[in-house]
Protein backbone atom coordinates (compact mmCIF):
# COMPACT_ATOMS: atom_id res chain seq x y z
CA UNK A 1 0.00 0.00 0.00
CA UNK A 2 1.30 2.98 -1.21
CA UNK A 3 0.73 6.72 1.43
CA UNK A 4 1.43 9.86 0.77
CA UNK A 5 1.98 13.26 2.49
CA UNK A 6 0.84 16.13 0.48
CA UNK A 7 1.61 19.41 1.27
CA UNK A 8 0.43 22.46 0.45
CA UNK A 9 2.95 25.37 -0.18
CA UNK A 10 1.83 29.05 0.75
CA UNK A 11 1.25 29.03 4.82
CA UNK A 12 1.87 25.37 5.12
CA UNK A 13 6.05 25.16 4.55
CA UNK A 14 6.29 28.78 5.22
CA UNK A 15 4.69 31.74 5.94
CA UNK A 16 5.06 32.92 2.66
CA UNK A 17 1.66 34.42 2.26
CA UNK A 18 1.98 37.36 4.72
CA UNK A 19 6.78 37.41 4.06
CA UNK A 20 6.62 36.85 0.66
CA UNK A 21 3.75 36.88 -1.70
CA UNK A 22 2.06 40.27 -0.48
CA UNK A 23 5.76 41.83 0.17
CA UNK A 24 6.68 41.00 -3.74
CA UNK A 25 3.23 41.89 -5.07
CA UNK A 26 3.30 45.42 -3.31
CA UNK A 27 7.07 45.91 -4.07
CA UNK A 28 6.19 44.91 -8.56
CA UNK A 29 3.54 47.96 -8.18
CA UNK A 30 6.19 50.29 -7.03
CA UNK A 31 8.42 49.16 -9.34
CA UNK A 32 5.85 49.43 -12.17
CA UNK A 33 5.12 53.21 -10.59
CA UNK A 34 1.44 51.77 -10.07
CA UNK A 35 -0.12 53.54 -7.32
CA UNK A 36 -1.57 50.37 -5.28
CA UNK A 37 -0.71 48.64 -2.43
CA UNK A 38 -2.10 45.62 -0.47
CA UNK A 39 -2.91 45.45 3.35
CA UNK A 40 -2.41 42.65 5.36
CA UNK A 41 -6.30 42.42 5.67
CA UNK A 42 -7.02 43.21 2.09
CA UNK A 43 -4.65 40.72 1.36
CA UNK A 44 -6.10 38.20 3.57
CA UNK A 45 -9.27 38.62 1.43
CA UNK A 46 -7.99 38.25 -1.56
CA UNK A 47 -6.54 34.68 -0.71
CA UNK A 48 -10.38 33.65 -1.07
CA UNK A 49 -8.89 33.54 -4.50
CA UNK A 50 -6.71 30.71 -5.75
CA UNK A 51 -3.64 31.78 -7.81
CA UNK A 52 -1.45 34.51 -8.09
CA UNK A 53 -2.39 35.98 -11.45
CA UNK A 54 -6.08 35.38 -10.45
CA UNK A 55 -6.31 37.82 -7.63
CA UNK A 56 -4.13 40.47 -9.41
CA UNK A 57 -6.86 39.92 -12.29
CA UNK A 58 -9.59 40.57 -9.84
CA UNK A 59 -8.71 44.03 -9.61
CA UNK A 60 -10.33 44.77 -13.01
CA UNK A 61 -13.57 44.62 -10.84
CA UNK A 62 -12.13 46.59 -8.19
CA UNK A 63 -13.53 50.77 -8.09
CA UNK A 64 -10.44 52.13 -5.97
CA UNK A 65 -7.81 50.32 -8.31
CA UNK A 66 -8.96 51.50 -11.63
CA UNK A 67 -9.07 54.89 -10.03
CA UNK A 68 -5.23 54.17 -9.06
CA UNK A 69 -4.39 53.02 -12.33
CA UNK A 70 -6.06 53.38 -16.06
CA UNK A 71 -7.28 49.27 -16.92
CA UNK A 72 -6.92 48.64 -20.30
CA UNK A 73 -10.25 48.45 -22.43
CA UNK A 74 -10.06 44.89 -23.59
CA UNK A 75 -9.95 41.96 -21.75
CA UNK A 76 -6.71 40.56 -23.49
CA UNK A 77 -4.80 43.89 -23.27
CA UNK A 78 -5.60 43.28 -19.38
CA UNK A 79 -4.64 39.55 -19.25
CA UNK A 80 -1.51 40.61 -20.87
CA UNK A 81 -0.28 43.20 -18.01
CA UNK A 82 -1.23 40.81 -15.30
CA UNK A 83 0.57 38.12 -16.75
CA UNK A 84 4.04 41.07 -16.96
CA UNK A 85 2.99 41.85 -13.85
CA UNK A 86 2.88 38.54 -12.09
CA UNK A 87 5.82 37.46 -13.72
CA UNK A 88 7.87 40.37 -12.16
CA UNK A 89 6.15 39.84 -8.59
CA UNK A 90 7.06 35.59 -8.99
CA UNK A 91 11.06 36.57 -9.68
CA UNK A 92 11.01 39.08 -6.65
CA UNK A 93 9.38 36.36 -4.31
CA UNK A 94 11.87 34.06 -5.55
CA UNK A 95 14.82 36.44 -4.86
CA UNK A 96 12.75 37.08 -1.17
CA UNK A 97 13.34 32.94 -0.44
CA UNK A 98 16.62 33.03 -2.05
CA UNK A 99 17.59 35.63 0.62
CA UNK A 100 16.01 33.43 3.83
CA UNK A 101 13.49 36.19 4.58
CA UNK A 102 10.84 32.91 5.08
CA UNK A 103 11.96 30.30 7.30
CA UNK A 104 9.92 26.90 7.31
CA UNK A 105 7.03 26.64 9.48
CA UNK A 106 7.76 23.86 12.21
CA UNK A 107 7.77 20.57 11.99
CA UNK A 108 7.26 20.60 8.40
CA UNK A 109 11.11 19.24 7.50
CA UNK A 110 11.21 17.02 10.32
CA UNK A 111 8.38 15.16 9.35
CA UNK A 112 8.88 14.83 5.78
CA UNK A 113 12.13 13.27 6.78
CA UNK A 114 10.24 10.84 9.04
CA UNK A 115 7.54 10.28 6.02
CA UNK A 116 10.73 9.51 3.87
CA UNK A 117 12.09 7.37 5.89
CA UNK A 118 9.29 5.36 6.43
CA UNK A 119 8.55 5.33 3.29
CA UNK A 120 5.71 7.26 2.19
CA UNK A 121 5.07 9.63 -1.32
CA UNK A 122 5.65 12.63 -0.87
CA UNK A 123 4.36 15.10 -3.39
CA UNK A 124 3.50 19.54 -3.66
CA UNK A 125 -0.03 20.75 -4.43
CA UNK A 126 -0.07 24.31 -4.97
CA UNK A 127 -1.89 27.26 -6.79
CA UNK A 128 1.21 29.44 -6.75
CA UNK A 129 3.45 29.66 -9.44
CA UNK A 130 5.71 26.02 -10.31
CA UNK A 131 8.99 27.89 -10.16
CA UNK A 132 8.53 29.91 -7.09
CA UNK A 133 6.49 26.42 -5.24
CA UNK A 134 9.97 24.56 -6.13
CA UNK A 135 12.14 27.33 -4.26
CA UNK A 136 10.36 27.39 -1.01
CA UNK A 137 10.52 23.26 -0.99
CA UNK A 138 14.20 23.63 -1.77
CA UNK A 139 14.51 26.09 1.14
CA UNK A 140 12.32 24.69 3.65
CA UNK A 141 13.43 20.59 3.34
CA UNK A 142 16.51 21.34 1.56
CA UNK A 143 17.46 20.30 -1.83
CA UNK A 144 18.55 16.78 -1.18
CA UNK A 145 15.40 16.12 0.37
CA UNK A 146 13.35 17.85 -2.17
CA UNK A 147 15.01 15.94 -4.91
CA UNK A 148 13.22 12.82 -3.14
CA UNK A 149 9.53 14.18 -4.32
CA UNK A 150 7.56 12.26 -6.13
CA UNK A 151 5.99 15.62 -7.56
CA UNK A 152 5.24 18.95 -7.54
CA UNK A 153 2.10 20.19 -8.93
CA UNK A 154 1.35 24.13 -9.19
CA UNK A 155 0.54 26.91 -11.52
CA UNK A 156 -1.50 26.27 -14.38
CA UNK A 157 -1.06 22.09 -14.57
CA UNK A 158 -5.27 22.41 -14.09
CA UNK A 159 -7.55 24.87 -14.99
CA UNK A 160 -9.73 25.19 -12.02
CA UNK A 161 -7.74 26.10 -9.16
CA UNK A 162 -8.93 25.63 -5.33
CA UNK A 163 -11.10 25.09 -3.47
CA UNK A 164 -11.95 22.74 -6.63
CA UNK A 165 -10.01 19.69 -6.33
CA UNK A 166 -8.50 19.44 -9.61
CA UNK A 167 -5.14 19.61 -8.61
CA UNK A 168 -5.27 17.07 -5.94
CA UNK A 169 -7.32 14.47 -8.47
CA UNK A 170 -4.51 15.75 -10.69
CA UNK A 171 -1.67 14.07 -8.29
CA UNK A 172 -3.17 11.08 -7.45
CA UNK A 173 -3.51 10.25 -11.07
CA UNK A 174 0.30 10.99 -11.99
CA UNK A 175 1.16 9.39 -9.13
CA UNK A 176 -1.33 6.52 -8.96
CA UNK A 177 -2.38 6.80 -5.81
CA UNK A 178 -5.50 6.11 -4.28
CA UNK A 179 -7.03 8.94 -2.74
CA UNK A 180 -8.29 7.33 0.33
CA UNK A 181 -4.11 6.84 1.15
CA UNK A 182 -3.01 10.50 0.66
CA UNK A 183 -2.93 12.98 3.92
CA UNK A 184 -2.78 16.47 2.59
CA UNK A 185 -1.26 18.92 5.06
CA UNK A 186 -3.58 22.76 4.19
CA UNK A 187 -3.69 25.89 5.83
CA UNK A 188 -7.25 27.34 4.41
CA UNK A 189 -10.52 26.61 3.62
CA UNK A 190 -9.85 26.56 0.32
CA UNK A 191 -7.22 24.07 0.07
CA UNK A 192 -9.44 21.66 2.59
CA UNK A 193 -12.13 21.76 0.55
CA UNK A 194 -10.21 20.82 -2.41
CA UNK A 195 -8.48 18.04 -0.45
CA UNK A 196 -11.90 16.70 0.69
CA UNK A 197 -13.70 17.12 -2.54
CA UNK A 198 -10.65 14.69 -3.95
CA UNK A 199 -11.22 12.28 -1.09
CA UNK A 200 -7.98 12.92 0.54
CA UNK A 201 -7.82 12.88 4.16
CA UNK A 202 -6.88 16.44 5.25
CA UNK A 203 -4.97 17.76 8.34
CA UNK A 204 -4.99 21.84 8.80
CA UNK A 205 -2.13 24.08 10.35
CA UNK A 206 -3.56 27.73 10.69
CA UNK A 207 -1.70 30.79 10.49
CA UNK A 208 -2.34 34.27 11.33
CA UNK A 209 -4.14 34.87 7.56
CA UNK A 210 -6.42 31.63 8.33
CA UNK A 211 -6.87 31.15 11.48
CA UNK A 212 -10.34 32.31 11.90
CA UNK A 213 -11.43 30.24 8.97
CA UNK A 214 -14.23 27.27 8.95
CA UNK A 215 -11.96 24.22 9.28
CA UNK A 216 -14.93 21.96 10.24
CA UNK A 217 -14.44 19.03 7.76
CA UNK A 218 -10.69 18.98 8.45
CA UNK A 219 -9.52 15.32 10.40
CA UNK A 220 -6.37 17.53 13.20
CA UNK A 221 -6.50 21.10 13.47
CA UNK A 222 -3.32 22.24 14.70
CA UNK A 223 -1.23 25.86 15.15
CA UNK A 224 1.75 24.18 13.37
CA UNK A 225 3.28 20.79 13.01
CA UNK A 226 5.87 21.47 16.15
CA UNK A 227 9.20 20.51 17.00
CA UNK A 228 11.14 20.30 20.32
CA UNK A 229 11.03 23.42 21.75
CA UNK A 230 8.51 24.63 19.30
CA UNK A 231 4.69 22.71 20.52
CA UNK A 232 1.88 21.87 18.23
CA UNK A 233 -0.78 23.16 19.64
CA UNK A 234 -4.25 20.84 18.75
CA UNK A 235 -7.03 23.04 18.18
CA UNK A 236 -9.94 20.11 16.69
CA UNK A 237 -9.68 16.67 16.22
CA UNK A 238 -11.88 14.48 14.50
CA UNK A 239 -9.32 11.34 13.99
CA UNK A 240 -7.61 8.89 16.15
CA UNK A 241 -4.33 10.98 16.12
CA UNK A 242 -2.95 11.71 19.47
CA UNK A 243 -0.03 13.97 18.92
CA UNK A 244 1.27 15.70 21.99
CA UNK A 245 4.61 18.00 21.40
CA UNK A 246 4.41 17.48 17.61
CA UNK A 247 2.55 15.57 14.77
CA UNK A 248 4.24 12.35 13.76
CA UNK A 249 3.88 9.62 10.68
CA UNK A 250 2.03 7.84 13.95
CA UNK A 251 -1.05 10.78 13.66
CA UNK A 252 -0.96 10.83 10.01
CA UNK A 253 -2.04 6.71 10.04
CA UNK A 254 -4.63 7.56 12.66
CA UNK A 255 -5.72 9.94 10.22
CA UNK A 256 -5.84 7.25 7.55
CA UNK A 257 -7.36 5.14 9.67
CA UNK A 258 -10.90 7.30 9.91
CA UNK A 259 -13.53 4.97 7.44
CA UNK A 260 -14.46 6.17 4.42
CA UNK A 261 -18.30 6.53 5.29
CA UNK A 262 -17.30 8.30 8.45
CA UNK A 263 -14.19 10.55 7.20
CA UNK A 264 -14.43 14.10 7.44
CA UNK A 265 -16.70 16.16 4.89
CA UNK A 266 -18.70 13.01 3.78
CA UNK A 267 -20.89 13.23 6.93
Amino acid sequence: MTRALIFDCDGVLADTERDGHLVAFNQMWREQSVNWQWSLDQYAVKLKIGGGKERIASLARDDDFRAAYAVPATEEAWLATVAEWHKRKSDIFKQLVMSGAMPGRPGVRRLTQEAHDKGWTLAVCSTSAAASVQAVLDSVVGKELASTFAGVFAGDIVKAKKPAPDIYNHAAEALRLSPADCVVVEDSRNGLLAATAAGMKCLITTNALTEHEDFSEAALVVDCLGDPGQPARVLANRSAAKPSVMVTVADLEAILAVPAQTAPGQR
